[in-house]
């Protein structure tokens, strides 16, 4: 064989070797990719009727003087619903049109399309589960498994309620502050902007189940508290109904 000859064979050969190593490496990224990608569950689709309002498990007043009547009357009966109202109008002709209201935040995108969903099904979501969260002569610290599990993930509850304080305080403008459990059945704390959350896969960095969220939005606490969120925050900690986040951490761990 000539020595040309030789050469291009070598270069042809070489060149065909680094490919076929290229087109492999990609086929294994993308297997990759797709291996990572968050399973979902079909979709329940069995909402037949709007979304709806629901009732607080106590009177407005019910909170003071941690957060007061007027606060409550205005955040439930007006900002609530109208992420309600909303949301009904946004979701219809569309392919969330039936879907439960989990369903959807699960599926929900960054895209200009998604936005008026997104940021209503969020804000129906968020505050039903923030009412949940609330109760009369509340407060105290948390016992049982979920106690054993903040003091595994954070060292004790103070530690908890420091770092979640900071947490809240650190939100800028409009948001929340959330304690969750993550695939791996730890707890950890987020914090998500506007009415985003840790269900939505496709838009926060880290994914889980909340346990606990708190709102702080001024609309939340400026009222009785101005701008003093550091003292609304502190405030919250009398009202939170330990053993529904209790019940929400065992639904988690053990469905």
């Amino acid at each position: 064989m000539e020595k040309r000859t030789f050469l291009k064979s070598t270069l042809f050969l070489g060149v065909a070797a680094a490919s076929s190593a290229f087109l492999n490496a990609c086929k294994s990224a993308a297997k990759s990719t797709t291996a990572a990608a968050p399973a979902l569950p079909a979709p329940k689709m069995r909402r037949s009727k709007p979304f709806e309002l629901p009732a607080l498990a106590y009177a407005a007043d019910a909170l003071e003087p941690h957060f007061d009547k007027m606060t409550m009357e205005i955040h439930h009966g007006k900002h609530h619903q109208a992420y309600v109202n909303n949301l009904n109008d946004a979701v219809k002709e569309t392919v969330y049109a039936d879907y439960e209201l989990e369903d959807i935040l699960l599926r929900i995108s960054t895209s200009d399309a998604d936005k008026k969903i997104r940021n209503n099904g969020g804000g129906h979501w968020n505050h039903t589960f923030f009412w949940q969260t609330l109760a009369p002569n509340a407060g105290g610290a948390p016992s049982g498994d979920l106690a054993a599990a903040i003091n595994a993930s954070f060292g004790s509850y103070d530690k908890f309620k420091e770092q979640y304080t900071n947490a809240a305080k650190s939100v800028f403008g409009s948001g929340w502050a959330w304690l969750c459990i993550g695939k791996d059945k730890s707890l950890f704390i987020s914090t998500t902007p506007n009415q985003d959350n840790p269900l939505m896969l496709q838009v926060v960095k880290q994914n889980g189940t909340p346990l606990l969220g708190l709102d702080v939005w001024e609309h939340a606490y400026y009222l009785k508290y101005q701008n003093k969120r550091p003292d609304y925050i502190a405030a919250f900690y009398n009202l939170i109904n330990w053993n529904e986040v209790n019940n929400r951490y065992k639904k988690a761990m053990f469905g």
